[in-house]
Formats: C-alpha cells, sequence, structure tokens
C-alpha cells in the first residue's frame, strides 16, 4: 500500500550514514542519489525511505506522531537494527522487546529525531 515513505534531514551525509547501516542490515542499499535527496531499497522495486533536505529550503523539523516501521526477519535482526541505530548517531524509544501478544519491537529515532521502529509480528 505504501510506495515509500521520505524523511527530512539538515545534514544529509550525517543521516546518510544512519540509514546506509540501517539498511545495510536489511540487505538493501542506496538505490536513488542526487545532490538533496537518498533513496534506500531494492533494485528494480520500491524505494522503501527516502531523505531530503525540504525542498522550500526551511529547516527540517520531526512530525509529532510519525513514525516509520521497519519490518525485520526475526528477534535478533530487531535486536541488531535497534543496537545499529544507536551506534550510528541514534537514541533509545524504547528498548527491543515485546510490546503484547505477537508484537516484538525496538524503538531509535534518527540523528535528526525522526521516529522510526524494528519489529516483527507473529
Amino acid at each position: 500500500m505504501i510506495g515509500y515513505v521520505t524523511l527530512g534531514t539538515n545534514d544529509l551525509a550525517r543521516a546518510a550514514a544512519f540509514y546506509d547501516a540501517i539498511a545495510a542490515e536489511l540487505g538493501v542499499s542506496r538505490m536513488m542519489e542526487f545532490d538533496n535527496f537518498i533513496a534506500w531499497g531494492k533494485e528494480g522495486g520500491g524505494a522503501g525511505i527516502g531523505l531530503t533536505r525540504p525542498f522550500d529550503g526551511n529547516p527540517a523539523t520531526v512530525g509529532n506522531g510519525v513514525m516509520v516501521a521497519l519490518e525485520a526477519r526475526d528477534v535478533e535482526q530487531v535486536q541488531r537494527l535497534h543496537a545499529i541505530a544507536l551506534a550510528n548517531g541514534g537514541t533509545c524509544e524504547g528498548p527491543p522487546g515485546p510490546r503484547g501478544e505477537g508484537f516484538y519491537a525496538g524503538y531509535f529515532r534518527d540523528p535528526d529525531g525522526n521516529k522510526l521502529n524494528a519489529f516483527i509480528m507473529g
């Protein structure tokens, strides 16, 4: 249903390093890159996450209540993604663990403050 998600950044190089590390763990890489925009996803498929300096020239800000959820393969990958995020300038918003029956997730923010999680269902 969702084609891709674009997040704003004020420091494309710093944010790109964060998302390069996350994407590598998920088995994807940069698939599109311009001066002010980078997208990660599978070649021949849709982009998963795009990162951009805002087109209007104003500073990027975090959307309150907005979160991007990254589907992991298993509990161990949720844990690795959370650790990778923190090792690459992210901050913890909730350590990996069960969140009700059948849902396991770890929450974090990227260096610009955008909220993400890694999760599995079932």
